[in-house]
């Protein structure tokens, strides 16, 4: 590992949520006003993710009174305080540039569900284990 690789390293933030095109996701930003700074939550829905690293960066859009906005973040940035994922949404692209052409109904994205999360999944699970006769494990949280 050369010396850039090891000052990016250490540049970068521990955690991160996994980021894909089609999330919305609360970004709280320090936004600096004369001698005073604040956190200034953007929520929106991710367009773009570009790179990998310290230089990763995500492109956040969001209509406001009919206007879209868009704004790029870069991740690992001391300006970031957090990034919250709210919902997964269901694209097949990577970029969702499609999106500035729509307004109300037809900018909206189906949600994602991961295979075998939510109650209704784990329930069936848990019924399964106990019709065998086995005790059903919660899953171990780790934050």
């Amino acid at each position: 590992m050369n010396v850039i690789q090891q000052l990016e390293k250490e540049q970068q933030k521990k955690k991160i949520p996994a980021l894909r095109a089609g999330d919305t996701v609360r970004v709280h930003a320090k936004v600096v006003e004369g001698t005073r700074e604040r956190i200034q939550v953007f929520e929106g829905l991710v367009i773009r993710v570009t790179n990998g690293g310290l230089r990763q960066n995500v492109t956040v859009r969001r209509a406001t009174h009919g206007v879209g906005v868009e704004r790029t973040f870069l991740v690992h940035s001391p300006r970031i305080d957090r990034i919250e994922v709210m919902r997964h949404g269901r694209v097949r692209q990577a970029r969702l540039y499609y999106l500035r052409g729509r307004v109300g109904k037809a900018a909206r994205l189906r949600e994602r569900r991961d295979q075998g999360s939510g109650s209704k999944a784990e329930a069936l699970r848990a019924k399964a284990a106990r019709g065998r006769g086995e005790s059903a494990e919660e899953p171990s949280e780790e934050e």
